[in-house]
């Protein structure tokens, strides 16, 4: 299996594929498509999909399915999306990301020694999101009721068999579990013996989260018998997770546990219906969320690139792949800087960053024969016709960054192996071959959630938070997300992502939505902290500019630049730093590209796999078909009809 790659590869470069094999199949469906990051997740959508609800209510129930699942997030966490409206022929963004809590300020976190809020625990927690999301979005776009979507997430709540992944990652941190009571009576099935978690296979039972599913769908059934319409239902059901019942318990929790979140911080959040930003590369309209994500990053690198021929550099030849990291080094550079919640300032200049001139000049910076170590944030504010208000603090900001310490470039962030593997991290276990670390950051992290139907509906969801080690929310058996760890508590490094109450941190998570001739094109999205926006480019460019199919697409060796601010893991400067020519290439790479690399000052470390697990929809307008991806990077999985 492992020569497909080289293989494949040398087709492309040679000509048009035809019929090329693939490690899975590819997917095919007339009537629907379910894509996710759990077999049984997959199966809960395809379950939605036979009940004959549309592509958005199997989506919920598949977000529903991997919160159950922690796969890996929980239903604490936060979940962002985009949207497909067949009714009006435009593209919708969700943001159902949570806050900052009250208390949640700079002079809290330094008072507390922290460079950046903390990784773990309640006091790593934002708002939860997910809960709201759902029901907003099955509200607005679905056509089921929140008890037929709930169905089978709350069947697994009452018992599923838990898969070796989670039920390892339990076992992996049970000392940290052990800190939070909640958390240790949910995972710890086996207190005292040598093994405390649970084993594969063995039925997994969250009795209080199910106790909360079931709150969530009383209030539901009890409004529509009460005459309300299905939406006012559903909401009312969202009401109860976030100023009833339900958020009494969660909030005596996370604060009998030392965390911030208080009742008027859950009553006064909302999810959010967002216009999104979009470019046009070759033909193809790509759209990714605000700025609050790190998704306008690709569409900036997708603006950088539709002016070179890429394909006449050839597939992952040291010239393409030299262009791709010169791009997303500028483009992270951008992100790292400017970025963060437009609902807390106007004045982030997004429009200049999207410009097709600014890119065009950013382009020009790009060194054709040399990594640049100090590539550094762009000026967009004269293509606003403006003046750049942070011109000082970028000459603050380089005093954190040191190109000279060689040993930088040769170790795996350590976010790649503690926050993944939630266990202390040693240098030796960061050095250069440690590839298992980087695949098992590859192989977990968020999901991504696809789905699209016959009628026209087409959805894309990166969901995340609450990951395991979760601190689990009192009684609700909600675990809490982790996510305000993507705040900075200086400006320097980030003036727009500043730590305050009420603010939403600028995340990492980015699902994506393409159209072209004005229809629905592609669904993509994958899991990998950082690394997501780098694989979802390469995947879309392995469509766009090598004609590859989605699944060949979804499993084609990328290449990962970890020359950026790293947004998850540490509470030090020193464990977020760039690590200038790093570079993840694919352990098939021929020694001549690994030659030229490294002479062009790259320091590379090699995988077997090089991208998180994709995920994809290819709408065939064509032919009147679905076309599902999914590569074997991780256990994520798809259905079709």
């Amino acid at each position: 299996m492992k020569h497909f790659f080289l293989l494949a590869f040398s087709l492309l470069i040679i000509g048009k594929i035809q019929a090329q094999q693939t490690q899975k199949p590819p997917l095919h469906g007339k009537n629907w498509m379910a894509v996710t990051g759990k077999p049984l997740a997959a199966t809960a959508g395809a379950m939605i999909f036979q009940k004959g609800g549309n592509a958005i209510d199997a989506a919920c129930a598949m977000l529903a399915a991997t919160c159950t699942m922690w796969d890996v997030l929980s239903w604490g966490g936060e979940t962002q999306a985009l949207i497909y409206n067949p009714k009006t022929g435009k593209v919708i963004a969700i943001n159902a990301l949570g806050v900052a809590p009250t208390g949640a300020t700079v002079d809290f976190f330094k008072g507390k020694g922290y460079n950046f809020p903390p990784e773990y625990g309640p006091l790593a927690a934002v708002t939860p999101g997910t809960p709201g999301g759902l029901c907003y979005i099955l509200a607005e776009y679905g056509t089921l009721s929140l008890k037929e979507v709930l169905a089978p997430a709350m069947e697994m709540a009452a018992g599923y068999p838990i898969e070796a992944q989670t039920a390892n990652s339990i076992e992996n941190n049970k000392q940290r579990i052990k800190e939070w009571p909640y958390s240790k009576a949910v995972f710890l099935t086996h207190p005292g013996e040598k093994r405390e978690a649970p084993e594969a296979g063995e039925i997994f039972v969250q009795k209080e989260l199910l106790a909360t599913l079931t709150k969530m769908v009383e209030a539901e059934q009890n409004a529509l018998r009460n005459k309300k319409s299905r939406k006012e239902a559903i909401m009312a059901a969202y009401d109860r997770f976030y100023k009833g019942d339900i958020a009494k318990e969660f909030v005596r929790g996370c604060q009998e546990q030392g965390g911030l979140i208080t009742l008027n911080d859950l009553a006064k959040w909302k999810p959010l219906e967002e216009e999104p930003l979009h470019v046009n590369y070759k033909g193809i309209e790509v759209y990714k969320l605000q700025s609050w994500t790190q998704g306008p990053m690709l569409l900036q690198s997708l603006n950088i690139l539709e002016n070179l021929d890429l394909k006449g550099m050839g597939y992952n030849s040291t010239r393409y792949i030299h262009t791709l990291y010169q791009t997303m080094n500028l483009t992270f550079a951008d992100r790292d800087f400017y970025y963060g919640d437009p609902y807390f300032t106007t004045k982030i200049p997004i429009t200049g960053l999207l410009s097709k001139a600014y890119a065009k000049e950013r382009a020009k910076q790009i060194n054709p024969d040399r990594n640049d170590p100090e590539a550094a944030p762009g000026d967009p504010y004269p293509y606003e016709g403006k003046s750049n208000p942070f011109v000082q603090l970028l000459q603050q900001r380089k005093s954190y960054t040191d190109t000279t310490n060689k040993k930088q470039g040769g170790f795996l962030p350590k976010h790649d192996a503690a926050t993944l593997l939630n266990r202390p991290v040693t240098e030796d276990m960061l050095a250069v071959n440690s590839d298992s670390l980087y695949m098992d950051r590859l192989w977990r992290g968020t999901t991504s959630v696809e789905a699209a139907d016959k009628d026209g509906w087409v959805i894309s969801i990166t969901p995340s938070g609450g990951w395991t080690p979760a601190c689990i929310a009192g009684h609700t058996g909600v675990g809490m997300s982790q996510r305000l760890q993507s705040f900075v508590l200086d400006s320097a490094l980030s003036p727009f992502n500043v730590i305050a109450p009420g603010k939403r941190p600028r995340v990492t998570l980015t699902p994506s939505l393409a159209l072209k001739d004005g229809k629905p094109f592609l669904a993509f999205g994958v899991q990998g902290g950082d690394t997501q926006d780098q694989n979802l480019l390469q995947f879309f460019l392995n469509i766009a500019e090598f004609g590859m199919t989605v699944q060949q697409a979804t499993e084609a060796a990328n290449i990962n630049t970890n020359q950026l601010w790293l947004s998850l893991g540490g509470t030090a400067i020193k464990d977020r730093l760039p690590h200038p020519g790093s570079i993840l290439l694919n352990k098939n790479t021929p020694d001549s590209v690994r030659t030229s690399l490294k002479n062009m000052g790259y320091i590379p470390t090699f995988g077997e796999r090089t991208s998180g697990p994709i995920n994809a929809i290819l709408i065939d307008t064509k032919h009147g078909s679905l076309w599902g991806g999914s590569s074997n990077h991780g256990e994520d999985y798809g259905i079709g009809w």
